[in-house]
Formats: structure tokens, C-alpha cells, sequence
């Protein structure tokens, strides 16, 4: 069996390829990640991750007021930095995550009142 780094998309997955007819050795299912829960206190609206790769900055803090389109976040992907935006007006109830955390589209990052 030979391991092979293959990059799609700018991102590299690590494969194992075996010729045909040779016995398949029974690899270990890996479980898809959960996407973190919710806390407590959280707000009625949903703040999601719509690029995966880690958080590098948090630039608002829990109780901020925020209008549409301010910065809650900035994500690291694919060495870009993209900000996370309100997606309307309200005030920030809980950010989810901490500097350095790795997340996946669909991420609960923050949630607003």
C-alpha cells in the first residue's frame, strides 16, 4: 500500500492507494467533527463560520452594540483573512469560540439579540 498527499481546492488530504486485487486492510471510520454547541446564554440569532480554517482575531466583545456588517471576528483561511460580519443590527450575546480555534462551515461562531 502506498500514502500519496494529494491538494484539491488548496486543501491536502493525506490517501492511501493499494493495486487492485490486493486485501484491503480494514481502515478506522473517522467520525465528522460536531460543530460546537450553543452556551447558555446565547442570543436568537446565529453568527456561522461560512469559510473553514481558525479564529485569528475576535474584535468584539459580548454586550457590544453592532450594525449590520461590523466585525465580530476575524477567520484565518487559506492564509486570507476574512472578517465575520453582524448580519444585522443587535447587540452580541456570545462568542463561541476562542483565538486560535479551528472551524468548519457551519460553525456556531457568535449569536445576537
Amino acid at each position: 500500500m502506498s500514502t500519496y498527499k494529494v491538494t484539491v481546492n488548496g486543501v491536502s488530504y493525506e490517501v492511501e492507494v493499494q493495486p487492485v486485487g490486493a486485501p484491503a486492510a480494514p481502515a478506522p471510520a473517522a467520525a465528522p467533527a460536531a460543530a460546537p454547541a450553543a452556551s447558555g446564554s446565547a442570543g436568537s440569532v446565529r453568527v456561522e463560520a461560512q469559510v473553514a480554517g481558525k479564529i485569528w482575531k475576535i474584535v468584539a466583545a459580548p454586550g457590544q452594540a453592532l450594525s449590520a456588517g461590523d466585525s465580530i471576528v476575524i477567520l484565518e483561511s487559506m492564509k486570507m483573512e476574512i472578517p465575520v460580519v453582524a448580519p444585522s443590527d443587535g447587540t452580541l450575546a456570545t462568542i463561541e469560540l476562542k483565538e486560535g480555534d479551528p472551524v468548519e462551515v457551519g460553525y456556531l461562531i457568535a449569536t445576537m439579540n
